[in-house]
């Protein structure tokens, strides 16, 4: 397809290098009620995870006057956790109806209002003493963060010039790891992490980007490509793109929607059965599905989700638990920026190789480090170092590309199909590390250690398979890494 042909490099002056405040402004806000939400989403449960667990146990006892038994207290919290990211299914499901009739920015605008509900729910649970509130809560906010995962790309892609389209794509990773960072910092014992009474402020928090979005967001163009091909409105279109661009004379950009529009003959929007039968897209189907799976299966968000659990393992003191937490939301907040600074001059495809690879070797390391940390006292500390490049590796590619990957492969007629798959991907997986990691870590029973052996076999099959049929290198880094990274996993066992 066009979008995948190579076009010719040419040379940038600094004034076409130069970022408007229209399109950072529509990049920041975009992301800052998208990704900053669904990064907060996944470090905000952390800290307050005693108390809200207690909140549980309490709930119970004034229901059936006795107290919760420890499995089900487990089951709950775990429900609490992983429908997140069922939400976040339905969402991805879902995105790409709203997208067709509402467009990408009015699905960001329609977005913020799940937003609001869920911070709503989320922050009443307690004083209507229903944890059920909670979990609905998740639910919904998991709905918003689907919508907006594909939403978000796909108008970032779209409204960004082809020269800076992966540094201003690279917004939803950073904005997603500062969503993070914000929650470990909101976590702290200083302000509403550690006191029984303040853990629900935690959750009224979320109202706050999703309201300065609505304040923002309305006042900047929708996506000039979307008004163009879909909309047939080149006046509306033409406007938007001299808004992001800064410049009158956009005739450049217009020739060039319009040669994708006759090179699609008669545009129209693909379905998901569409695109799976479409041969001319296979590749970049496959693509899109691999960096989607290795983005939630590498195991990171196993970390976001029970930091301090697995900082108490390597040996830390509870009293440092929280800052030591903070500095892993600094490291990949850093990285984030440093990978958007340099993705245009290195590429998409070394950045995922590297980030990747990295990563098995420190998960390698941190599996090692983690077994003779009772024999020897400065093990913790390699520990924590692994754990800190663990996060600085995943955020240097692999934590932003395949969002970018997934609206650079496809035409215009094939996004919304394609980030509704790459999302339903995205869910399940996250859905499959929140839902077990727990009860993993509780115990490790033999059909635990089962299910991981059968997943390492087939994920070795599809390795042997892609030797077959000589796969791109590319996919076979990934394979090659899922495979190592679910070996490490199950030696940790």
């Amino acid at each position: 397809t066009l979008a995948c042909q190579r076009r010719p490099h040419r040379h940038l002056t600094p004034s076409q290098q130069t970022v408007t405040g229209c399109l950072f402004s529509a990049a920041f806000f975009g992301a800052l009620g998208s990704s900053f939400l669904y990064g907060y989403n996944l470090s905000v449960v952390n800290a307050p995870a005693v108390y809200i667990k207690a909140f549980y146990n309490k709930t119970w006892m004034e229901r059936y006057g006795e107290p919760i038994p420890a499995e089900r207290v487990t089951l709950f919290w775990s429900i609490t956790v992983s429908i997140f990211s069922i939400g976040g299914l339905i969402g991805a499901l879902a995105v790409s109806f709203i997208i067709k009739a509402l467009g990408r920015k009015g699905t960001l605008l329609l977005n913020n209002g799940f937003a609001i509900i869920a911070a709503l729910l989320l922050s009443l649970g307690e004083k209507s003493r229903s944890f059920e509130m909670l979990i609905i809560g998740r639910l919904i906010m998991g709905v918003d963060s689907g919508m907006s995962l594909s939403a978000l790309p796909m108008y970032l892609g779209e409204i960004s010039p082809r020269h800076i389209r992966g540094s201003i794509g690279q917004f939803n990773s950073i904005l997603i790891c500062l969503g993070v960072f914000t929650g470990q910092v909101l976590g702290l014992p200083q302000l509403l992490g550690q006191v029984s009474s303040r853990w629900n402020f935690l959750f009224s928090f979320l109202a706050l980007p999703a309201v300065l979005q609505l304040c923002v967001l309305p006042f900047l163009p929708e996506s000039p490509r979307y008004l163009l091909l879909e909309k047939r409105d080149e006046a509306g279109a033409e406007k938007a793109f001299q808004r992001f661009l800064g410049k009158k004379d956009v005739s450049q950009e217009l020739e060039e929607v319009h040669a994708e529009a006759r090179a699609q003959d008669n545009l129209h929007i693909v379905s998901v059965l569409q695109l799976l039968k479409n041969p001319a897209v296979r590749w970049q189907l496959i693509t899109v599905i691999i960096t989607m799976a290795c983005y939630q299966l590498c195991g990171l968000n196993a970390i976001w989700y029970y930091t301090n659990g697995i900082l108490r393992a390597a040996g830390f003191a509870d009293n440092l638990l929280p800052y030591i937490t903070l500095s892993t939301g600094a490291i990949e907040t850093l990285a984030a920026i440093v990978s958007g600074l340099v993705i245009e001059r290195i590429g998409r495809k070394p950045l995922l190789i590297f980030g990747f690879s990295s990563m098995a070797v420190f998960f390698s390391l941190l599996t090692v480090f983690l077994n003779f940390q009772d024999s020897v006292s400065w093990m913790p500390y390699l520990s924590y170092i692994c754990i800190l490049a663990v996060i600085a590796s995943f955020c240097s590619g692999p934590g932003g590309i395949p969002f970018i990957l997934t609206g650079e492969l496809f035409e215009q007629s094939y996004r919304p199909a394609a980030f509704m798959i790459a999302g339903t991907v995205n869910w399940l997986s996250n859905f499959t590390v929140g839902l077990l990691f727990p009860f993993i870590q509780v115990s490790c029973f033999t059909n635990c250690i089962n299910t991981l052996r059968k997943f390492l076999s087939l994920a070795q099959s599809v390795e042997t398979l892609s030797n077959v049929i000589t796969m791109d290198l590319l996919f076979y880094s990934f394979i090659s890494t899922a495979s190592n990274l679910v070996k490490v996993k199950l030696r940790s066992f």
